[in-house]
């Protein structure tokens, strides 16, 4: 009855049966020790069964990565760490490559300052414009003379030479490029930070192409205008006055660009700044035109006209292009 009880499996039991069918007649000869070696055989049985496994582990739950803790001595190996399970999910293996932990923070805001194109189109901007004014220094001075006080008829043209006019041109360049920058700053502020294009240089790039667009439909009309009612000869003095201002227009705004982008000037101050200057140039050309082509008249009536329809009417149309195509590119959430 005691053999029954220790049996595990069929194994123990017919090693146990053997054992008790021997030493049968020996229990029957000595009765009190008969139970003995059948108790020791079946505890050797239970010993070498393969299905009986007596853990060493100090602690039966399993924390996830770290494997389990094997005592002291023992010959079960720890299991493998979290990045095995890692490799071995396709779900995971992405998040695992990137090696950075913690929750990603908001993004830092994007600034003229911190941009470094920006930056190099402006330096490169102001060595140019050194250079120039150091080689045309005296034709700008003539400009500037001829500007304020309307040379008399019997005086001789002044000419431009190929690297002045291509100075002239930079100078118009620089104008478009400064104005672009100061509508790019003055959306972001006010507007919309968010665009439906790959970059921000794409906004800059297409507020100078208007810019552009702008004054080489200016210059054209003035040309059309002049030549009909002026004469030629009239409107080529016009134009280099025109260029002239416009180019002085960009100098003014090279200082209003460079506070707002690395001295944080407010935009406010920015904005009454760009108007001072905006009208203080449009004034210069009023009294250039009034100069060159009404002085003789006894019609004052004909100058406003002349103004408004060649200086106004531009101008109020550029506005409206610029909000149009930024209210087309920003994205409306």
């Amino acid at each position: 009855m005691t053999t029954a009880i220790l049996q595990t499996d069929s194994t123990a039991h017919e090693a146990t049966a053997g054992a008790h069918h021997d030493a049968a007649p020996q229990a029957a000869e000595r009765p009190d020790t008969a139970a003995l070696p059948v108790a020791a055989a079946a505890g050797r049985a239970a010993a070498t069964d393969s299905t009986v496994q007596v853990t060493t582990l100090s602690d039966t739950v399993y924390i996830f990565g770290n494997g389990y803790a094997p005592r002291n001595g023992s010959a079960v190996e720890s299991q493998p760490p979290l990045d095995t399970y890692i490799m071995s999910d396709s779900l995971l293996t992405a998040l695992a490559a990137d090696g950075r932990q913690g929750v990603a923070g908001d993004p830092v805001p994007y600034t003229i300052r911190g941009d470094n194109t920006i930056t190099a189109l402006l330096l490169g901007c102001f060595i140019i414009a050194l250079a120039a004014f150091a080689n045309s220094r005296r034709f700008m001075l003539k400009q500037v003379k001829h500007f304020f006080r309307e040379p008399r008829h019997n005086v001789t043209e002044m000419s431009e030479t190929t690297a002045e006019v291509r100075y002239q041109a930079f100078f118009v360049m620089q104008t478009c490029l400064l104005l672009s920058i100061i509508a790019f700053m003055y959306t972001l502020e006010r507007v919309a930070d968010t665009f439906s294009l790959a970059s921000q240089y794409q906004l800059v790039a297409i507020f100078f192409g208007i810019f552009a667009a702008y004054f080489a439909a200016k210059t054209l009309l003035y040309w059309v205008v002049n030549s009909v009612f002026f004469g030629k000869k009239k409107s080529a003095r016009w134009l280099k006055s025109f260029l002239f201002a416009t180019s002085a227009e960009g100098i003014a705004l090279f200082p209003l660009v460079l506070l707002q982008s690395y001295f944080e000037l407010s935009i406010q101050k920015a904005i009454i700044y760009v108007v001072f200057v905006i009208v203080l140039v449009k004034m210069m050309l009023l009294y250039k035109s009034f100069v060159m082509f009404f002085k003789s008249k006894s019609f004052f009536l004909q100058i406003i006209l002349y103004f408004c329809a060649l200086e106004m009417q531009p101008l109020l149309s550029l506005g409206g292009i610029l909000v149009k195509v930024v209210d087309y590119l920003k994205i409306n959430f």
